[in-house]
């Protein structure tokens, strides 16, 4: 389905109670957090990043909410699903929808030179975008970006204490050297009953499902180190951190590196 195209504001960053250390040492009493969404031989990297925006009031979208459950449990890929508001004039109001997943998603149409947005759509570690139901589109831009150096180069490693996360993001080696630190919150699963619109009478399970997203500081290219509150993760259903480049105009870039940050 398709959208045409109108103007939107990128989320603005908030204050978050954040700070950056240019160490990037472990704490010595930390507990180290096995990152999920990453490859066994490569723990710290997953293979990418699958952002879905979907609806639940778009004819289109069960199969990629479907398809996106087992990428959401796989243990290689960070996997985030973002409800969108612009179908809800079709009869029913997506439960899970936040204008600031529309607008993220407008930004992207921008940065990819794009003339509209759709669902489902899945955009792939900030670089591509394709067809959120088509399952050969999304693992083919996985392991092809994986293989050209596309993919998360960035190792990002996270570990607690009894107050704080500890995230650690490494060297960039080559490439972009400037990128966000951005915080997603998602939901756990959640079955929805849709009463009414297109997919009237479908029971469906929403996984990951974004309810907020914070920039929380700058990287630089080097190893660094970030500290966030534990309560920041306590209070939520589940988050995500990874690095993301940002042009001059403010739209949304490639992302190098990601993970998981699980509860306690």
């Amino acid at each position: 389905m398709v959208m045409a195209s109108r103007r939107f504001l990128w989320l603005a960053a908030f204050a978050l109670a954040f700070s950056a250390v240019v160490s990037a040492g472990h704490a010595g009493e930390a507990e180290r957090i096995p990152p999920s969404g990453s490859q066994p031989s490569s723990p710290d990297k997953p293979l990418g990043v699958v952002e879905l925006f979907t609806s639940q009031g778009c004819s289109s979208c069960p199969p990629a909410d479907a398809f996106f459950a087992e990428l959401a449990n796989r243990q290689d890929i960070v996997a985030l699903s973002y409800h969108v508001d612009y179908w809800d004039y079709l009869g029913w109001k997506d439960t899970l929808s936040h204008k600031e997943n529309t607008e993220r998603q407008y930004d992207y149409m921008r940065a990819f030179g794009s003339r509209s947005v759709y669902t489902p759509q899945a955009v792939i570690n900030g670089r591509v975008h394709v067809n959120g139901a088509n399952r050969g589109e999304v693992d083919g831009a996985l392991t092809r970006m994986a293989r050209s150096g596309e993919g998360m180069r960035v190792p990002i490693r996270v570990s607690r204490t009894s107050d704080r996360v500890i995230i650690d993001a490494g060297d960039a080696g080559t490439g972009p050297s400037d990128a966000h630190v951005v915080i997603v919150y998602f939901d756990a699963p959640q079955t929805v009953k849709i009463a009414q619109g297109e997919n009237s009478g479908r029971k469906m399970t929403y996984w990951n499902a974004v309810t907020g997203i914070q920039t929380a500081g700058m990287w630089h290219g080097k190893a660094q180190r970030y500290e966030l509150p534990m309560s920041e993760i306590t209070k939520k259903g589940g988050c995500a951190v990874f690095l993301q480049s940002v042009g001059k105009d403010g739209m949304p870039g490639p992302i190098l590196g990601a993970a998981f940050i699980h509860k306690p």
